[in-house]
């Protein structure tokens, strides 16, 4: 037998316990945030968690009914549970090596271009675009759990 044969009888068995994979990645995203990983390994899971994310954004778009991609709710879910291991784990790397690895490295040369005032302008919007975001979905929850509050009143 192959390995191409066993890699794809391994695949089939996987695809038959989904429920145990899901377990499996997010136990793995959880361990992720514990322990620190060599910056390779971050560069690599970078490198994947963008795959991913392009991978769900074109399956998105290529959807002719919200039916046929149910599991979008999940699937985000399960993305943004890596996406914050491996924040994390870019934030240990940061604080305690110096050194986020390559990828992070060439993203802030790209997007600063060297200049720590750009970065600091760049720091200020981002973090007020994402006060605003957080701001104004926290709002919304709050008025979704008053209407369903109010709906679940006697009268």
């Amino acid at each position: 037998m192959t390995v191409s044969e066993r890699l794809l009888q391994f695949l089939a068995r996987l695809s038959r316990r989904s429920d145990l994979v899901i377990a499996v990645l997010l136990l793995v995203a959880v361990v992720m945030m514990l322990i620190p990983l060599p910056t390779f390994l971050v560069d690599i899971l970078i490198t994947a968690n963008i795959a991913i994310s392009v991978l769900i954004l074109l399956a998105s778009f290529y959807v002719s009914h919200p039916l046929q991609f149910s599991s979008l709710p999940s699937v985000i879910l399960i993305a943004t549970l890596f996406r914050l291991a491996i924040t994390i784990t870019t934030t240990r790397l940061i604080l305690l090596q110096a050194d986020a690895g390559e990828i992070i490295t060439a993203f802030g040369t790209f997007v600063v271009g060297g200049s720590i005032a750009v970065g600091l302008v760049i720091f200020l919007i981002i973090t007020i675009a994402q006060f605003i975001v957080v701001a104004r979905g926290a709002e919304r929850v709050a008025e979704v759990a008053a209407r369903f509050t109010l709906d679940a009143l006697p009268g």
